[in-house]
């Protein structure tokens, strides 16, 4: 009996330890998903303000600590291929936290399976 008690101890100490890690990853992905989102929402509106630009007007593209000479056409192009890397780098964050939130139910849900096979085993032992 103590035997069984030590390991129902150990197993939620474990998840418990888990859960907390698990949740703190979770946080951390879901702020470096809003700083993806807010940086897409800034192409965006970069991209709705130059719009109305004609295509003979002298813009300037910010590389690093610097700005190059460019095209509009260019300029919409490189605005455009960032967007589509934030929404890649957003559907990989969020699969990575389906994964984390499906892992952790599967642990809980082994730990409720323990837990009812102990009781049975006391019901049945009695």
């Amino acid at each position: 009996m103590a035997q069984m008690d030590m390991e129902l101890k150990k197993a939620f100490t474990e998840m418990q330890i888990n859960k907390l890690e698990t949740t703190k990853k979770i946080n951390m992905i879901d702020m470096k998903c809003d700083m993806v989102k807010t940086g897409k929402h800034k192409y965006q509106l970069t991209e709705k303000g130059t719009s109305n630009l004609s295509d003979d007007t002298r813009v300037y593209q910010s590389v690093g600590r610097m700005f190059l000479l460019t095209d509009v056409q260019n300029m919409r192009d490189d605005l455009k291929a960032k967007q589509e890397k934030c929404d890649k780098a957003i559907e990989l964050l969020e699969k990575k936290k389906e994964f984390l939130q499906k892992s952790l139910k599967d642990q809980e849900d082994g730990l409720r399976e323990l837990v009812q096979q102990r009781k049975e085993a006391d019901v049945a032992s009695k």
